[in-house]
């Protein structure tokens, strides 16, 4: 009995895969989704076959809309995602992993100033703050903004400046 409990799971699984395709295709708009979700329905209906087998196609039809709102309800909870090109770098030419390497050697020697001086640098230079916004946020005057800030930058240097030739010497 299993072995034609199964037999009949293929050929429905064959007959019917390309229809129930077609449908997960304009239930989610897009080819890999709908793969991804036709294969979870198909992992039900397998895992049901035997309380299922007279109305599959019922059943797969309600997995597969289910599978499509959840589909759209997480993807409504999710940031929107942002093309990470850059005109810029293509044009200039650039190898991307340039850019990961120069993050990576910036986000290094931020985390070797002391925590004072790198919020400064941080809040100044990459959140694009004012010295009195700076100020504000730290809340400490605007005097302790540029004393710090100048010091990070001046280290930032240094360190750059090292790990620029480390980097050019193998090291």
């Amino acid at each position: 009995m299993q072995l034609e409990s199964s037999a009949d799971f293929e050929r429905f699984v064959l007959d019917r895969s390309t229809a129930l395709l077609r449908t997960a295709v304009l239930l989610v708009g897009d080819v890999g989704h709908a793969e991804d979700i036709l294969q979870t329905a198909l992992m039900r209906l397998a895992s049901r076959w035997t309380s299922v087998h007279t109305a599959p196609e019922a059943f797969i039809r309600q997995v597969l809309v289910n599978l499509a709102r959840d589909r759209w309800r997480r993807a409504r909870r999710r940031v929107p995602e942002q093309e990470l090109t850059n005109a810029g770098q293509v044009s200039s030419g650039r190898d991307p992993a340039d850019t990961v390497v120069d993050r990576d050697v910036l986000r290094r020697a931020l985390a070797k100033l002391p925590a004072r001086q790198r919020e400064a640098v941080v809040l100044r230079y990459f959140a694009g703050m004012s010295v009195a916004e700076t100020a504000e946020a730290l809340r400490t005057s605007e005097g302790t903004v540029k004393a710090h800030t100048s010091r990070a930058v001046a280290r930032l240097r240094e360190l750059l400046g090292e790990q620029i030739t480390e980097n050019a010497h193998g090291v």
